[in-house]
This record gives structure tokens, C-alpha cells and sequence, in this order.
């Protein structure tokens, strides 16, 4: 008898599962408050640089639709400005990426995989879902899976106290779509510009529901000068905004920012969110039991650029994890056991990123400073994004970094 799987959100995660468990005979559905005609006609949700272990996640799925299409992120590149001298910089680097990395919209993306779920047999329903949704979805399917990130009915899975290290968000978050602005060159890159005691701002180019692009990210610390968005009311205004901001905190990014337009009045987002990991498994009023993918569970800042890319490593864990369980019950222990799984890569990500939202600590400044001198060193601090599990344990001790320091330093020599 084919086993009956229920998810609820059409994100990157719930499609990717939904998609891969089709593929291996499972009879799915998956339940989205919106048609991809309305995520398609809405604000932009994130954004979404995808390095290539997850790339070859969708590739192995065939569902890389964008390849062609999609402008390349060729490199991660960082510059702190020297704030007594406007215009010049403490530490600048920049370093390719061994394979690209892409950014496709969701407003794009979603749609298109939404479609090629119902043309693989899947069932989608277009329903708001509550707790009476859950318990009839609980009943009558094998597992039940919560890939939606926001609303209330995450907040049925418990935050991990242990696991959080964070219970107030810690930036002001806000997102820019635009055409116009000039490329990086010699390569394609995420630009980095760390401001120290302010906050972030970045930019990487993307595909949009408009063509080719590039996302401007801004970061602020709470309080300081850099959240600032609160009386922001039209697009115009958040664009002006944006550009305000650069030419404040990132002068050197101002010539790129010259001829810079929205791409759409919905590819603006400003917000802010607590980094949270909660507990995988939620108990309904029934007593029946439902699980947590991927953000539901564990939401980054994102200063590291990994929610989607997270979304799409958790899927992988989670269709083997179903896979493995054959014919036995879905139940609270193989649910924990599953989310150990992933939470076995997913802690040096949150620890990692988490790192990134505090002062940094002296041995971490030498890192990116010498990353100035040494190919070798900021090559393997760009490719970390792809995989940050290659960060541990140098990131965090001051030994182990001087140590890699130094060892990358006399590759260079």
C-alpha cells in the first residue's frame, strides 16, 4: 500500500520533498495558502543564494529549470570600510567559488515547481490550515510535515531554549531588488560590506520575475543607524532609502548604484525575525503527532546567506530519512531521529551565522585581514559558504584559527 505524506507549505523545502517523494511512489499532497499566479504576482520572500551542494540538489531532482537563465554568483568578495577615511577600506579581498552559486526568485521558482508536482501526480490544495486542518490531515496520512516558516501554526513546535542562542532579533533586515547596477568585476560576486558597529550591507546578482538582476541586502544592528525603516511607506521611499544608506556606510559601492531602478514595486521586503531553533516534533490537541522541516525548525539570520540553502540540505536528509523507514510507523522517535540527522550539519550553520551577528573577536579579524595576503585563505573562507561545516572547529578557537592562518599564509609564500 503506497504511504500517504501531507505537507504543508509550498516553499523551497515543501516542494523539494514533495517532488523527490513523488519520484520514489509516495502518494503526496501539499497544502499552500496561495496559487503560484499569486506568489507569482506578490512581494518578494528572500534572497535565496544558493551555493552548488545545493544546486546539485535540485540538479539530481531535475528541477533545475534556471540554469541557463539565471546570472551566475561567481565569487564571495569583503570590504570593511575605514570609517576616518570615506572611501577607503581597512581589509578588502575577493575569491571565486570553486563552482557558481545562483540566486533565482522564489516568485519564479515555486510556480513553475508547483506545476511540475501536479504534472508528477501530486495533490495540491489551496487551503488556509489550522489546528483542525492538522488533526484531519493527522488522521488520515502516514506523516505530516510543517515546511510553512511563519504563521501560527509554527508556533506549535516549541523553541529549543538550549539550542537558541538568540530571543530578540538582532538586525534590521531589509531586501532591494534592482536593475541597473553596474557588475563586479573581474567576476560576479556576493559583495560584502561589513561596517563595524552598524551593521551589513551586500549585493549579488539574481534572477527576477523581471529578468536579470541584483538583490541589495541591508542589516542593521537594532538601534543604530542602519534601522531605518520604519517610515518607509512607498517603494520609492525604500529605494531611496537603500541608496541613502550606501552612500552613507558603503561609498565605495555608490558608482555601481548610479543607474539603479526597482526591478517591480513588490521586490522590496524590510523586517526583522529572532534567529530560533525549535523542537522537531509538535503534539495536536489529539495527541496525535506532526514534524518540522527545515525553517520551521531552525531560522538564520540572513547575514550568511543559508536559509534556502539549508531548506534544500534538510529535504535531502528528510526524503532519505522516509525513504530508510520503509513500511515502519512515522513516529516520534524516528522524528527526532530524523531532525538529529540534519541538526548534525545545521549546528556549526547556526553557530556559524550566529558568530556573524556579534563583535568579532580578535583571531577573527586577523582571519579576514589576512585573507588580504593569501589566495588560498580567502578561497576557503568564500567556499565555506557552500558547505560551513568546512569552518569548524578554526572559526570558533583562536588557536585553531592562528593555526589554519598560518598554514594557508605559507601556502602563499
Amino acid at each position: 500500500m503506497t504511504r500517504k505524506i501531507a505537507i504543508v507549505g509550498a516553499g523551497q523545502s515543501g516542494l523539494q520533498t514533495g517532488i523527490g517523494l513523488l519520484k520514489a511512489g509516495y502518494d503526496v499532497s501539499i497544502l499552500s495558502n496561495r496559487t503560484g499566479e499569486q506568489i507569482k504576482a506578490g512581494k518578494v520572500m528572500s534572497s535565496q543564494c544558493m551555493f552548488d551542494m545545493a544546486l546539485q540538489n535540485e540538479r539530481d531532482l531535475g528541477v533545475n529549470y534556471w540554469d541557463s537563465d539565471c546570472p551566475p554568483v561567481e565569487g564571495i568578495g569583503l570590504r570593511v570600510p575605514d570609517p576616518a577615511k570615506p572611501g577607503s577600506h581597512l581589509i578588502e579581498w575577493a575569491a571565486r567559488l570553486d563552482k557558481p552559486a545562483q540566486s533565482v526568485d522564489q516568485r519564479i521558482k515555486m510556480p513553475v515547481w508547483m506545476d511540475e508536482f501536479v504534472r508528477l501526480g501530486g495533490d495540491l490544495q489551496i487551503r488556509d490550515v489550522d489546528v483542525d486542518v492538522l488533526e484531519a490531515l493527522a488522521r488520515a496520512y502516514d506523516l505530516v510535515l510543517i515546511a510553512a516558516g511563519k504563521g501560527d501554526i509554527v508556533g506549535l513546535f516549541e523553541r529549543d531554549a538550549e539550542r537558541s542562542t538568540f530571543d530578540k532579533p538582532q538586525r534590521a533586515l531589509a531586501l532591494t531588488y534592482v536593475h541597473g547596477m553596474a557588475p563586479m568585476e573581474p567576476f560576479s560576486r556576493v559583495a560584502f560590506n561589513l561596517i563595524p558597529g552598524v551593521g551589513e550591507y551586500f549585493s549579488f546578482p539574481a534572477l527576477t520575475v523581471s529578468g536579470p538582476c541584483e538583490i541589495m541586502v541591508f542589516e542593521g544592528v537594532p538601534g543604530g543607524p542602519m534601522d531605518c525603516w520604519q517610515d518607509v511607506k512607498t517603494p520609492q521611499e525604500h529605494l531611496a532609502r537603500s541608496l541613502e544608506i550606501v552612500r552613507t556606510f558603503a561609498p565605495a559601492e555608490v558608482d555601481r548604484c548610479r543607474s539603479i531602478e526597482l526591478t517591480d514595486a513588490n521586490g522590496i521586503i524590510a523586517g526583522r525575525f529572532p534567529p530560533t531553533v525549535r523542537k522537531p516534533v509538535a503534539t495536536l490537541p489529539s495527541g496525535r503527532k506532526i514534524m518540522g522541516i527545515a525553517d520551521a525548525l531552525v531560522v538564520n539570520d540572513p547575514i550568511t546567506g543559508q536559509g534556502s540553502n539549508n531548506a534544500s540540505k534538510c529535504s535531502l536528509v528528510y526524503l532519505e530519512a522516509i525513504k530508510a523507514q520503509g513500511d515502519k510507523a512515522f513516529d516520534d522517535h524516528w522524528m527526532q531521529a530524523t531532525f538529529e540527522t540534519y541538526w548534525d550539519y545545521a549546528r556549526d550553520v547556526v553557530t556559524w551565522t550566529n558568530s556573524m551577528l556579534l563583535p568579532p573577536p580578535e583571531h577573527i579579524l586577523n582571519l579576514l585581514g589576512a585573507a588580504q595576503q593569501s589566495p588560498a585563505l580567502a578561497s576557503s573562507i568564500a567556499n565555506g559558504f557552500n558547505d560551513p561545516t568546512d569552518f569548524m572547529p578554526w572559526w570558533l578557537d583562536a588557536d585553531a584559527c592562528n593555526h589554519f592562518v598560518n598554514e594557508q599564509l605559507k601556502k602563499g609564500a
